[in-house]
């Protein structure tokens, strides 16, 4: 009888708190349209949209299924809560003056989605591609900006996309190609380059390209269908080339342009000698060019600030991973949440000369050859710190002038130093007091951490020994510390997005693993903190500080309030699993953006691991205490990832927390899930250029 009973109150409950959710969606999404009167009947705080006739609000019993707001003159955002109403299908909010970013957090089961003329910002969220019954996507007439990701193999009931009048920009995704049943496009007045072959093979009939910057030719596949506009574009004159061999046969239309009125081939015999010339000068100049690169020197290590702020930023394609890893994740792949795609390759281990192999296998199935040559063209393992002269120093450094200092820690002060030719570097001058008995010699640590060669690690580039002064010399990173991201941001620094915070966690973990689990001997770190993680130009994480840490048994503090693990009571009690803990707390402050110890905080919120760890499993109070400054753009399933990572990182009982290796993979297969893309957000979390030098 009990038995029999449990379930439908069960299943009771579980429809209120679903109908919950999404009230609670709707009251957020009405609050952040600043309640406007011609929504009548909506609340800020419950109520029931389907019983009180809400405007706008369709429902199929107790169950949200449209939302009509078009020409409302509405104003305002959507709120952050909308992947709360599952059961909406039909959303327009159309003709509004609606800003800020698309959130990410859309409803998920939507057929039709009408956001056009408004003044939404931002890229296209990722989100889009998981909504497999989508039919029609309207998002033309705002200013969305960025390059399309690859979203588009999961909709193959889409029939209408219109993103015109935006400023989109680069080239047509591959992934277009998937929609099989669409039949009308609207790409015009954007800032779209490349050529539009993609669309070749699509059913449509209705495409509009107009105003855009494309090149090559238009696709004789297009050129029959209804309606075509593709004027405004930089169209290549001339006859379109042969296709390339193995490409498919057009169709019989087709086939008749190329024939003349014999029906006979018309290519002359004139154009078949030019196309042989045109191969043999391209054939030289492959042959040149591969001549010139065997005999060119190998790139600096150094930093080259100005050019490192045009390198381009490429995405992990998927067909850039081994087929079998492909097949292997394809049904997990299914199951997940995904937003935009980080970049794995740029992520995995550096080879580095006399070290263990990595204990973990997932680096092959990512082609680690690949990945270790191109590393190896930027940076070279090889390369030793070479020595600086105390005078040079000096000089580059004002000697050592306040308005150079630019870091303080326990064990030294961090210089910038500057050049005539432009180079920039951080010069470490250690408190020459830790150098006293029992300490190893200096050249033994330089030895040490110069053999440290890492994507994710600070490179040492020199060093110091002269009259008392022990300097160590590293490439100068412009964009500081994840700590100034996090904790001292102003009116010119945007905030960090999700993608990079995950980024720059895993890229961090990666450093962490590399000193733990690689080196040999392995290094205790006994310093991580965001500010010791420091940011490239790309917002990829440099770990510093490491190999320094005998001289923390000299000083008289520890890692600083709320680093610390509990066993850590002196720096001598520090391990491996330390190191972690410290590492979990620098994940929290990605997820918070809270210091680690805030005495402005109440006293129950002062402790962040305190205060945190017992919510990390709570979904409603993971939405409630994430760092207010992502505005809710962030996958719900990613966050909850994410802080089921942190939260075996922060155990109190050192041996329950995993080794480095595990955290790593944890957040990789938290990256595959969410098939991340970082191009489009690297722009929304630049820090602006420093003039000062």
């Amino acid at each position: 009888m009990c038995g029999r009973s449990s379930g439908p109150a069960k299943n009771e409950k579980m429809m209120k708190e679903i109908d919950a959710r999404g009230v609670s969606a709707l009251n957020v999404m009405f609050t952040s349209l600043n309640s406007p009167s011609q929504l009548s009947g909506w609340k800020s705080s419950g109520g029931d949209p389907c019983g009180d006739s809400w405007e706008g609000i369709t429902c199929s019993g107790s169950a949200v299924t449209e939302i009509r707001l078009s020409d409302l003159e509405l104003t305002g955002s959507l709120g952050y809560l909308l992947s709360n109403l599952k059961s909406v299908t039909y959303f327009d909010m159309s003709k509004n003056n609606l800003n800020n970013d698309i959130p990410y957090q859309l409803p998920p089961n939507l057929a039709y989605l009408d956001l056009s003329n408004n003044g939404f910002s931002g890229t296209v969220p990722y989100s889009i591609s998981q909504m497999t019954d989508l039919k029609y996507l309207n998002l033309g007439h705002n200013q969305i900006k960025g390059q399309l990701t690859d979203m588009f193999q999961k909709l193959p009931k889409l029939k209408t996309l219109d993103l015109s009048h935006n400023s989109l920009s680069g080239s047509l995704p591959n992934s277009l190609a998937k929609l099989s049943g669409l039949n009308t496009l609207y790409l015009q007045n954007n800032r779209f380059t490349s050529s539009i072959n993609v669309l070749a093979g699509l059913p449509l009939n209705k495409l509009n390209v107009e105003n855009n910057k494309f090149t090559g030719w238009v696709p004789a596949e297009l050129e029959d269908i209804d309606s075509i506009e593709t004027g405004g574009n930089s169209w290549s004159s001339g006859p379109a080339p042969p296709p390339p061999p193995g490409a498919k046969p057009l169709s019989a239309k087709h086939k008749d342009h190329g024939k003349d009125g014999n029906g006979k081939n018309g290519m002359s015999g004139l154009a078949i000698a030019l196309i042989v010339l045109a191969s043999l000068v391209v054939l030289a100049l492959l042959i040149t060019l591969l001549s010139t690169t065997r005999k060119s020197s190998p790139s600096s290590h150094f930093l080259d600030e100005e050019r490192g702020s045009q390198r381009a930023f490429t995405p992990l394609a998927s067909q850039e991973l081994s087929h079998d890893l492909h097949n292997a994740k394809h049904k997990e792949f299914r199951e997940s949440e995904s937003f935009d795609s980080i970049n794995i390759k740029t992520l995995q281990k550096s080879p580095s000369i006399g070290y263990k192999p990595p204990p973990s296998d997932f680096t092959q199935s990512l082609n680690d050859n690949e990945f270790a040559s191109r590393l190896n063209s930027k940076r070279s393992t090889s390369i030793h710190a070479v020595p600086y002269s105390l005078a040079d120093l000096q000089t580059a450094t004002s000697n050592f002038a306040t308005g150079r200092l630019i870091g303080e820690g326990s064990i030294g002060r961090v210089y910038k130093a500057k050049y005539p030719d432009g180079k920039v570097l951080a010069v470490k001058k250690i408190d020459s007091s830790l150098f006293q008995e029992g300490q190893p010699e200096f050249s033994e640590i330089i030895s040490r951490i110069s053999k440290v060669h890492h994507p994710n690690i600070a490179e040492l580039v020199g060093y110091c020994s002269e009259q008392g002064h022990n300097m160590l010399v590293y490439e100068y990173l412009r964009n500081g510390s994840l700590h100034e991201f996090l904790h001292m941001s102003d009116d010119f620094s945007k905030p960090l997005t999700w993608n990079t915070r995950v980024r720059i966690a895993l890229g961090t973990a990666r450093a962490v693993e590399y000193l733990h689990e690689i080196c040999s001997p392995s290094f205790i770190h006994k310093n991580i903190k965001s500010p010791n993680i420091l940011l490239d130009l790309e917002l990829n994480p440099r770990l510093s500080d490491y190999g320094l840490a005998n001289f923390h048994h000299r000083t008289s503090q520890n890692l600083g309030a709320g680093y610390n693990a509990p066993e850590c009571t002196k720096p001598s009690a520090y391990t491996m699993k330390s190191d972690i803990y410290s590492f979990g707390v620098v994940m929290l402050e990605l997820l918070t953006g809270r210091m680690p110890f805030d005495l402005t905080k109440p006293t129950s919120e002062q402790c962040l691991v305190r205060w945190a760890t017992p919510q990390l499993h709570d979904i409603d109070a993971l939405e409630r205490m994430v760092d207010p400054a992502l505005r809710g753009l962030y996958p719900p399933k990613s966050l909850s990832r994410f802080a089921d990572i942190i939260a075996l990182c922060v155990q109190t009982e050192a041996e329950f927390r995993p080794p480095m290796s595990e955290v790593v993979e944890a957040l990789v297969r938290l990256v595959q899930r969410s098939s991340m893309n970082v191009r489009d957000d690297l722009a929304e979390s630049r820090r602006t250029e420093d003039s000062e030098y």
